[in-house]
């Protein structure tokens, strides 16, 4: 049996740019019935979220999932805190990786897995400076003139 392609739901393609990935966790999400519905029509943005740690349980903050169209008065709220589901020697890495100066945690991608599962991958950053921003870009720039000129030839 062939096994079945992860599908994206939503990704923080910003983030790559704005920060420096140095790890990265896979951790499942509590959604309630009308979340899941909608992010399978891939209405979610991780754009301004993060993750951050209380009492010794990860959430992520400021993600929005639209509201599901069929979803009446049971429909969830867009942009409330949900709660990651992580092992708690992760979480207990995590912590300790946050308290270094400059690193933060966000989310990068959120899909579904083979079971049809929902996870986000969740990212131990460090911010880049403009300097960095330029390096990356001239250097991506860079890679695809020579995939350009091996092209041509």
């Amino acid at each position: 049996m062939p096994s079945k392609k992860l599908e994206d739901l939503a990704s923080n393609r910003r983030a790559f740019h704005d920060y420096e990935i140095l790890e990265t966790y896979e951790a499942g999400i509590a959604l309630t019935g009308t979340e899941i519905k909608s992010l399978r029509e891939h209405g979610a943005s991780l754009q301004e979220a993060y993750v951050k740690i209380f009492q010794n349980e990860a959430y992520l903050i400021g993600s929005h999932i639209a509201p599901y169209r069929f979803g009446n008065i049971y429909n969830h709220e867009e942009r409330r805190d949900r709660k990651l589901l992580l092992h708690r020697y992760e979480i207990k890495k995590l912590k300790k990786a946050i308290q270094e100066k400059g690193l933060t945690l966000i989310p990068l991608t959120m899909y579904l897995n083979q079971k049809g599962i929902c996870k986000v991958k969740i990212g131990i950053a460090k911010g880049k400076k403009l300097h960095d921003k330029r390096a990356s870009l001239q250097a991506k720039e860079e890679k695809r003139n020579v995939q350009r000129e091996m092209k041509s030839h």
